[in-house]
Parts: C-alpha cells; structure tokens; sequence
C-alpha cells in the first residue's frame, strides 16, 4: 500500500524530510508509527502524539487504505 507521510517538528527533523511516499503493508497508524520510528529514530511514544489520516484527526486503530495521506502531530511547546 502507498502512503504519503508528513511530519512537523522534531519528527520532520528525525526524518531529515518534512513529508515522504512509502509502500508499506501496515494496517493502521499504529503499527505504521512503529515501522516509521524504527527507521527514522522517532523520539516520542505513540501516546504523545495524534494522527490524521486525509485531513481529519483518526484514531490508531483506523483502518488504512492505499492513497492515504497520514501526518503525525507530535506535542506543541512555546512561550
């Protein structure tokens, strides 16, 4: 299946890019996320981030279809 990933923050600067194509074979966010972080050296746990699957907040467990666009959207700080 072919996504398109985007990432914001610490994640795009772990990934060294701010959004990506993949062909991959996970189900759901959840197991993308843990292919993903073990490539890209994700510094965050599953449960500190939310994801979007095609513009809207999805939960982990949504199912994936191929085409979709997933973003992850890591903990916000500032002053």
């Amino acid at each position: 299946m072919r996504l398109t990933l985007r990432y914001f923050a610490a994640l795009g600067d772990a990934a060294g890019c701010s959004e990506e194509t993949v062909d991959i074979d996970a189900i759901d966010p959840r197991a993308l996320y843990a292919e993903l972080a073990a490539r890209h050296r994700f510094p965050f746990a599953p449960e500190r981030l939310r994801v979007a699957v095609n513009g809207a907040f999805a939960a982990w467990e949504q199912r994936l279809q191929d085409g979709d666009e997933i973003v992850f959207l890591p903990p916000v700080s500032g002053g």
